[in-house]
């Protein structure tokens, strides 16, 4: 839908002219003063001028000011119609003299005749339905836009400099979708529990449909300042001169006060944002997602859009909703961490599927991040990561505030095992023993944050019991949703009787390797968290929302990463120049099925690999060298075996890793994690038959499908079908 832009400079110009506090005052006194027998006989005059007469005066000057925003909205609606022809014929609307009369207007008037007339038509228009163009009374009107919220902000923007300068008084916020780069220059926000002060660093914002809005919230000075508050407004105000021209400079100083936080928006253009810009399905990632669309959440500010930020209102833009039992919890891990606690809290969390438990922890390891260098993140969910692709098991020190959802912010982690798979169904004991290997590079000089699996349920509710014991765990964050529990209350008086998968009660001594009397004095501190923000507990209906398109998603930011930094054309996979690996340098191996040695090639090619370190050297005899067992070895990263030459004995790798970690790699695991269907759909440049793409495929053949294999459990049905013979 196209909108008609009000020239700011007309508006400015005439209300300059005319006061709006002095003409509804004039307006009022002199309609109250006139004689009713005077007037015109017309009934809707009559029922007009009843209005304006016994309206109160803050109503009509809070009326103005809406009006001046609801201009923009009417014009977009008036534009609409006409296009599709449903007004046949122009309008005329009453002109409304100073004593109350009316007439219709013929010709050309005062500038305070065609305000007035603006006021009415603007009044008119906004009661007219959208679906049939029918109107409704002005009255109505004129409530629903009493009702419609103000913008919390001002913004403008310089075209010379391509910025935009937003100022926000203390206790505002901005909620928004899009992305940015944020320079606070006066005062102090906070993003998802990050603060971001005067004088520190650009920061990245990323708010995309796939995730809740980010919230840019002002906040007042904690620090005591020997400036009054004349000396910082006129600080802000130079700060303000600074970074806008003349133009949109006088529009903003009028709003900047001694309290309010001055802020830098610049357009985002990084390697990630272009990658995913180049695919047609994903160009609107950063816009508002449908239920904000049908909801009419979207304000239309020329000042933040040329940014790339898009400002939400109405419910859509309450943005994180915080529980009072989430703002204890967080409350009380700063605590520990501030307080005189005798080590360094090893937080857990723990959750139902979709009940919150990524939100809280970029929301933790940013409040953290106010407090302390770095935070150490243990990473136990193999579907939704947080910093590396999925099927993989990482720990990582966290510097950086979190300001956008997993796949813009895909790094590489200090230590990692390639599991290959989005759950660890089909091997319990390689994931809980991978996770030994990872917890043994914990120096527990830093918090750390432990993220756990949705699977809470059977065997799942098993391995978390095992990881708070094997990781003694200071603090358990459980989060529920709903009425209904989704497990049990994970209590230290429970735990000291819970059946874990590999620990029995009681427990076993953790891998801190510390006197069994110290261990079983210690107990961890519950802290229960009920979500109640919209759509709990239940999983993503919209675009981009559901997990498997979020693991999609992890995997193009990580590859992304193969993208020039600098400014150009996007280059598709199949036009990097690829590493060549002799076959008898590498092993190679799969995790999550067998496959018969002679198939072994055929699956690899075009397929996701782990690039694995394995502790011995591999040496082979001229062919490939196949595992006979996965390891548990160190990962560098990952690549795309993007083909397999027999003739010459070289595997074709395509991967952001650096070469000097890659001379260390001797082993490949394919896993159960595959490559995202529009990076073999979408193959910009290839004009012929796309490669690895078919149509000519049938399922229905024995042995097509995938091959699950389950290593030491038994499935129910089949029990019960024993049984039952």
């Amino acid at each position: 839908m196209k909108v008609h832009k009000v020239s700011p400079r007309s508006r400015n110009d005439q209300r300059k002219r005319h006061p709006p506090r002095n003409k509804w005052r004039v307006h009022n006194k002199k309609i109250s003063n006139v004689d009713p027998s005077g007037l015109s006989s017309s009934p809707a005059t009559a029922k007009l001028e009843h209005q304006l007469a016994t309206r109160q005066k803050l109503k009509l000057k809070r009326l103005q000011k809406v009006y001046t925003k609801a201009q923009d909205l009417t014009l977009e609606d008036n534009h609409s119609v006409r296009a599709k022809g449903k007004v046949s014929a122009p309008v005329t609307f009453p002109h409304v003299h100073t004593n109350g009369g009316t007439e219709v207007e013929a010709g050309g008037d005062s500038e305070d005749s065609q305000e007035w007339r603006s006021y009415a038509k603007s009044v008119l228009q906004n009661g007219m339905e959208r679906g049939g163009g029918r109107e409704s009374s002005a009255p109505a009107a004129s409530e629903q836009l009493e009702d419609e919220e103000l913008p919390g902000y001002h913004a403008q923007h310089d075209h010379v400099q391509n910025h935009t300068v937003l100022v926000l008084q203390q206790g505002q916020s901005l909620c928004f979708r899009g992305r940015c780069l944020l320079t606070c220059l006066s005062g102090r926000v906070e993003v998802l529990g990050f603060t971001i002060e005067q004088g520190q660093q650009p920061y990245p914002l990323f708010s995309p449909s796939s995730h809740c809005p980010l919230t840019i919230t002002a906040l007042g000075d904690c620090t005591p300042s020997t400036k009054n508050k004349k000396e910082c407004r006129l600080e802000a105000k130079a700060i303000v001169r600074k970074y806008l021209s003349s133009e949109p400079r006088k529009r903003l100083l009028s709003e900047v006060d001694s309290d309010s936080c001055v802020l830098l928006l610049q357009p985002l253009d990084t390697p990630l944002t272009r990658f995913l810009g180049s695919f047609s399905e994903l160009s609107p990632l950063f816009d508002v997602n449908s239920k904000e669309l049908r909801s009419q959440a979207a304000v239309y500010d020329p000042a933040l859009s040329a940014v790339g930020v898009t400002a939400l209102r109405g419910p859509c833009s309450r943005g994180l909703v915080v529980s009072p039992s989430y703002r204890e919890a967080l409350g009380n891990l700063l605590s520990a961490w501030e307080g005189d606690f005798d080590r360094c809290p090893i937080v857990l969390v723990c959750g139902a599927k979709n009940s919150g438990k990524s939100t809280f922890n970029r929301h933790l390891i940013n409040s953290l991040l106010n407090h302390t260098a770095s935070v150490e993140y243990l990473e136990c969910d193999l579907g939704q990561t947080e910093f590396t692709p999925p099927g993989c098991l990482s720990l990582s020190t966290v510097t950086e505030p979190l300001l956008g959802p997993p796949f813009t912010h895909q790094r590489e982690p200090d230590h990692m095992v390639f599991y290959g798979q989005a759950d660890c169904q089909a091997d319990l004991d390689r994931y809980l023993d991978s996770l030994k290997t990872l917890w043994r590079h914990y120096s527990g000089e830093n918090p750390i944050i432990i993220n756990t699996m949705g699977w809470v349920k059977g065997h799942g509710f098993q391995l978390l019991v095992d990881l708070i014991r094997f990781f003694s765990v200071t603090h358990l964050v459980q989060l529920s949703y709903g009425d209904t529990p989704q497990c049990h209350s994970l209590t230290p008086e429970f735990l000291r009787s819970a059946q874990g998968w590999q620990t029995h009660p009681p427990s076993q001594p953790s891998l801190t390797e510390e006197p069994v009397s110290h261990l079983s004095a210690r107990s961890h501190v519950l802290l229960s968290v009920h979500s109640e923000f919209e759509g709990a507990g239940t999983s993503g209906e919209m675009r981009h929302q559901r997990s498997n398109e979020l693991r999609d998603l992890a995997l193009l930011g990580y590859f992304s990463q193969l993208q020039s930094a600098e400014p150009g054309p996007i280059r598709p996979l199949h036009c990097f120049t690829p590493y060549q690996v002799p076959h008898s340098a590498v092993a190679i191996g799969v995790t999550h099925c067998e496959v018969a040695p002679n198939h072994m090639l055929y699956a690899a090619n075009a397929s996701l690999v782990g690039l694995c370190c394995l502790g011995e050297k591999v040496s082979g005899r001229g062919g490939p060298v196949l595992l006979s067992q996965i390891p548990i070895c160190q990962c560098v990263g990952l690549g795309v075996l993007r083909g397999v030459d027999m003739a010459r004995g070289l595997y074709f790798l395509v991967t952001p890793v650096p070469p000097a970690a890659l001379r260390q790699v001797n082993c490949l695991l394919l896993g159960e994690v595959n490559l995202p269907k529009i990076l073999f759909t979408v193959q910009h440049g290839v004009e012929m038959e796309l490669p690895y793409v078919t149509t000519d495929y049938s399922f229905e053949i024995a042995g097509a499908g995938k091959l699950h294999v389950f290593k030491r459990r038994t499935r129910s049905c089949f029990v019960n079908a024993k049984t039952n013979n």
